[in-house]
């Protein structure tokens, strides 16, 4: 333990009395177990930080009673207003707001995270490393050493994580040869596209006529992508919330956000299959008390074909919060998320100049049923999300968004641009000017950028992926997500990235949209809070604020700023209750 100063010793010993400082394994800080949300907490002795303000801000002390704060200041301060308060030495540790993911999916986790992973670089989870691969020959021969020792008949069987660029080309052909009596589903990186075999189409009951129309299904290599995705999600509903599997993918979820810091998760987007479903299993882990709340953002896409109309749909929404809402599961109020482009994992994100090999981006909503969407939305005081990738996909947004400001202007609208893999400068300005803002993902850039510069983008637009500092120079509200999984759930690995912009095969590309730590660290708490209007509930350390907290083992503005995804991550406090971090705190890569 190490010593107080003796200012504060001083202190400390006239209001407690020198009992508390006993030479015996009777110390003056409380146990960590017996931190609970129902008494004062004194925390002092080590660096807090507040991330309030423009600029970096410490506080000596922070004192939370049941699941608020109620003190940020001084420690002699501190001192005088709570004497009675029990005492948490931090020990040189930091303290921070509870770290904040504005853009994950439950769904998506709960299916990945207990079956295969394969793609092109390791990932590290609760039970073990799934290592990646390259090169088209080790794809095939890791995927078949899979389905021959795990497949079975008359059961689904997936693998997430193909990526054509790294693992080569993908057809049912392809997988039959591996087997045609088990039935398999290849789920692409970007989690928008599946290839299934003969026995997974068989098992699933559907046909070619089903997708009669639909331009984003290749029947005869049993391709769906993007709207064809989203089409055949609804059919494998019930083979995707499998109960047993499900509930372990969610209880897999639950330890990577523990682990990460994470106090607070959202989900724009739901649902993705099954609306009563999904909310089922998701109650089910959440009646478990884990040390973090879920806020749902309804799916305005989903909905619309669930209920039958945008209408249907809208009015839908105005009762989710007072129906289905819980004390840690939350439907936001007012905001709906909207899909405009492709997937960047898949290049089929809408670009303005196209593809140096010739391919073309997809629309995820057809054209005149998005800009319907927008615009009533937009005239029903919502704040609309809309997932959105390609300079190209971003312009149609911004261009529908200026028509209904120029027919119904909205202050403080917060219209929120969902990933933004690429946009140039010219458009940040109007971004900003527009009072749009951003969530953005900055591991498109690690992952992405060397091997898109070379197919499919070239070199300028691959090199400036997600220009970050474009937006933020220009005071535009950036926050970070993963959008688990389309990057590891850690949001100081985000940040690492953003701070960095280091690739993974160690590129330095566009360091003149590197940010400063600060901007980042904002971009996972308060600025991460502001995109879900949570701003004055959470993502900071402030008086009347929720008693929220992540303890780490060193200050990311102390550290050098390569190591910052490695800071490890010792404890969180969710509503005043403390929660010790067991896992290695080993990250993706």
């Amino acid at each position: 333990m190490k010593k107080l100063n003796l200012s504060l010793f001083l202190l400390l010993t006239f209001f407690f009395g020198c009992k508390e400082f006993r030479s015996n394994k009777q110390t003056h800080e409380t146990n960590q177990s017996e931190i609970k949300a129902d008494s004062q907490i004194f925390y002092y002795g080590g660096d807090i930080i507040t991330m309030n303000g423009e600029e970096l801000e410490l506080a000596e002390a922070v004192v939370t009673q049941n699941e608020d704060i109620v003190f940020v200041g001084k420690n002699a301060d501190a001192i005088k207003q709570f004497p009675d308060a029990k005492l948490h030495d931090l020990k040189g540790n930091v303290l921070m707001p509870g770290l904040v993911e504005p853009h994950v999916h439950p769904s998506l986790a709960a299916t990945m995270l207990p079956n295969e992973i394969i793609a092109p670089y390791d990932w590290v989870l609760p039970n073990g490393t799934k290592k990646g691969v390259t090169g088209h020959e080790a794809y095939m021969e890791r995927i078949t050493k899979s389905i021959t020792e795990n497949a079975k008949e008359g059961e689904m069987y997936f693998i997430w994580g193909y990526h054509q660029l790294w693992h080569g080309e993908l057809s049912r052909d392809k997988i039959n040869t591996i087997t045609k009596d088990k039935p398999v589903g290849i789920i692409h990186r970007s989690f928008h596209e599946i290839y299934l075999n003969d026995a997974a189409i068989t098992l699933l009951g559907i046909t070619e006529e089903d997708f009669k129309g639909n331009p984003q299904v290749e029947w005869d290599k049993g391709h769906f992508y993007e709207g064809g995705w989203l089409a055949l999600v609804p059919k494998m509903a019930t083979i995707m919330l499998e109960p047993t599997r499900y509930m372990k993918g969610l209880g897999m979820m639950t330890q990577l956000i523990q682990q990460n810091g994470i106090t607070t998760v959202a989900e724009p987007g739901f649902p993705s299959s099954d609306f009563n479903g999904e909310l089922a299993l998701l109650k089910k882990e959440m009646e478990k008390n884990p040390p973090y709340d879920v806020y749902l953002i309804p799916s305005g896409t989903q909905l619309f074909s669930m209920k039958g109309g945008n209408k249907e749909a809208m009015n839908f929404m105005e009762t989710l919060e007072s129906t289905y809402s819980t004390d840690n599961i939350h439907f936001l109020p007012k905001q709906v998320k909207l899909f405009s482009d492709g997937a960047i994992y898949s290049q089929a994100m809408q670009m303005k100049d196209d593809y140096i090999d010739g391919h073309h981006g997809e629309w995820m909503t057809p054209l005149d049923l998005f800009q319907e969407q927008i615009s009533m939305y937009w005239d029903n005081g919502y704040k609309i999300h809309v997932h959105s990738n390609g300079d190209k996909g971003i312009q149609q947004v911004l261009d529908y968004l200026e028509l209904d400001q120029e027919r119904n202007p909205r202050n403080d609208h917060r219209f929120t641009l969902h990933h933004m893999g690429y946009f140039t400068d010219d458009m940040a300005q109007q971004i900003a000017d527009m009072g749009v803002e951003g969530s953005v993902n900055p591991y498109y850039l690690w992952a992405l950028a060397d091997k898109y510069s070379e197919v499919g983008l070239g070199k300028e637009r691959g090199e400036n992926l997600v220009r970050i500092n474009s937006l933020v120079q220009r005071d535009v509200p950036v926050s970070f997500h993963s959008d688990f999984s389309m990057a590891p759930m850690e949001p100081l690995t985000l940040a690492w990235t953003a701070v960095n912009r280091v690739t993974s095969q160690n590129s330095a590309f566009s360091q003149d949209q590197r940010i400063s730590v600060y901007e980042a660290m904002r971009a996972i708490t308060i600025d991460a809070a502001r995109t879900l209007n949570l701003e004055q509930q959470i993502g900071s350390i402030a008086e009347g604020k929720r008693a929220n907290f992540v303890i780490l083992d060193a200050s990311p503005f102390k550290v050098d700023p390569l190591n910052i995804k490695d800071l490890k991550v010792l404890a969180t406090i969710y509503n005043g209750t403390f929660n010790i971090i067991k896992a290695n705190n080993l990250k993706s890569k």
